[in-house]
């Protein structure tokens, strides 16, 4: 018996000691020295409502209790009742960090979006009138100034040493909580999200809400790794998911912020789209790689250097393009007016192509013109693709600027699950790397036919102002 006591107590203190020594991280000492560097950043922006409009009269949501007793007692015709529009201030609350001593501090550009005015508190409880020296929507880093010195300033790391696995902690105010420290791990790198082409995020599994949007994400060494941005969520709330964006890049944003107040990126004029695998074995392609280029811009740089749609980007000056989500940004980070080596994939072999790389411009809505198909006759059959198509009339070739291609009247079968829509213009069938331009009815079959049973076919499809690569898997017999 007190040979076993004896062991347990053994084991016990080695479990300790172990749990000592090889136990969870210890915070503290990073806080400490880091926190003060922390900043919470509040905002107010005069917004104009309506009781006839979208926006209500009164500065409440409409399941605030206030917010009742407002529109039930408040005079119709009085200044704020139900009456005339009045004017009241949106708040919002964000986070931010010092990165110069004198007054330099970095956040989300969402969080200072269309205010009026900012307000930064330090950890001391010293409140400051904040200029917005820039920001950009498309990376969401904005650049903030307060008239201050002396201040305390975080330290930097390369996101590129970053390991995933590895722990990370976030100090931010959510929900107005001042200073909240939540910690994680990295769960990913270089992750892309849909609409957002321009940042390779760090997902981390650190909890973020409401409010840590602009703080910092630090490593265990106390450096900051990334800037806490974005989350997924179906609630609103933390849910496991967290993305911040690389220091290394938030850090390029705000010095071309700082020197000129806008961000200058590169672009060669393509629209590209993803190689999947059917794609890949009509390009002839050994597996799935690159970003497949749709359609080249008249008269852009793309143009000029003489890339041609069906090339596939390989490598931007030598670096691998692993998915078409790399591209946009490997190419807005090369300044305009620079040269780039693109290697392109045609017809079978590798090339090397040399393009000036121009300036994107300031974010546009394109408006889409609608090509319209003829009408159905009972006598259409679908061919082997479950396509009902027609040669375009001289009319609709002069709307669409074009010469060639079939129009898709009606989808069936397969071609369905591929996603084509009538109203879609047929321009080329790729196969074996190479495309073959579509000018009737008659040779657009005769090519189908040459394809075996179960094989699949990839077309080049206009569809408004946009070229994109669709693959029908598995053709049906004759």
């Amino acid at each position: 018996m007190k040979r076993l006591i004896f062991l347990f107590s053994f084991l016990l203190l080695n479990t300790l000691a172990f749990a000592q020594t090889r136990g969870l991280p210890d915070f503290t000492e990073l806080v400490e020295k880091q926190g003060p560097a922390v900043v919470n950043i509040s905002t107010t922006q005069t917004v104009r409502g309506s009781p006839h409009g979208r926006m209500s009269p009164f500065p409440f949501d409409e399941d605030d209790p206030a917010f009742d007793f407002f529109r039930r007692f408040m005079p119709p015709h009085s200044p704020g009742g139900n009456g005339a529009p009045r004017e009241f201030q949106n708040k919002s609350l964000g986070s931010g960090f010092i990165i110069g001593a004198d007054g330099y501090i970095m956040t989300n550009a969402h969080v200072v979006d269309g205010a009026d005015e900012v307000t930064v508190r330090l950890t001391d409880k010293r409140e400051f009138k904040a200029k917005i020296i820039g920001a950009d929507k498309r990376t969401d880093v904005a650049l903030l100034k307060i008239d201050a010195t002396g201040l305390p300033a975080v330290k930097l790391a390369d996101p590129a040493q970053l390991k995933v696995g590895e722990w990370v902690v976030a100090i931010g105010s959510p929900f107005g909580f001042d200073n909240s420290v939540t910690a994680g791990i990295v769960s990913a790198k270089g992750r892309s999200l849909p609409q957002e082409n321009y940042v390779p995020f760090i997902q981390t599994d650190v909890a973020i809400n409401p409010g840590n949007s602009g703080g910092p994400l630090f490593n265990m060494r106390g450096e900051v790794v990334g800037i806490n941005s974005q989350i997924y969520s179906r609630s609103g709330g933390y849910q496991g998911v967290s993305f911040a964006i690389p220091i290394d890049m938030a850090m390029d944003i705000q010095q071309q912020l700082r020197n000129s107040g806008k961000v200058s990126r590169g672009r060669i004029g393509v629209v590209i789209q993803e190689v999947s695998k059917e794609l890949a074995e009509s390009l002839g392609l050994s597996k799935p790689m690159g970003a497949v280029v749709n359609a080249v811009e008249k008269g852009g740089p793309a143009e000029k250097a003489g890339l041609e749609p069906g090339d596939v980007i390989l490598r931007l000056d030598g670096k691998a393009v692993e998915s078409s989500a790399d591209l946009p940004r490997m190419v807005a980070a090369i300044r305009p007016g620079a040269r780039a080596t693109l290697q392109v994939w045609r017809k079978g072999t590798n090339r090397d192509i040399a393009v000036t790389v121009g300036e994107m411009p300031d974010e546009k809505t394109a408006t889409a013109k609608n090509p319209r198909g003829g009408p159905k006759t009972p006598e259409q059959a679908a061919n082997r693709l479950g396509l009902v198509v027609s040669e375009l009339s001289a009319e609709q070739k002069r709307e669409l600027g074009i010469d060639l291609g079939l129009i898709i009247d009606d989808v069936r079968s397969s071609a369905a699950k591929a996603d084509l829509r009538p109203g879609d213009v047929i321009l080329a069938v790729i196969s074996r790397g190479a495309a073959t331009e579509i000018r009737s009815v008659d040779q657009f079959n005769k090519l189908l036919a040459g394809f075996g049973k179960g094989s699949n076919v990839t077309l080049l499809i206009r569809r408004g102002e946009m070229q994109t690569f669709v693959t029908i898997r598995s053709v049906n017999g004759d």
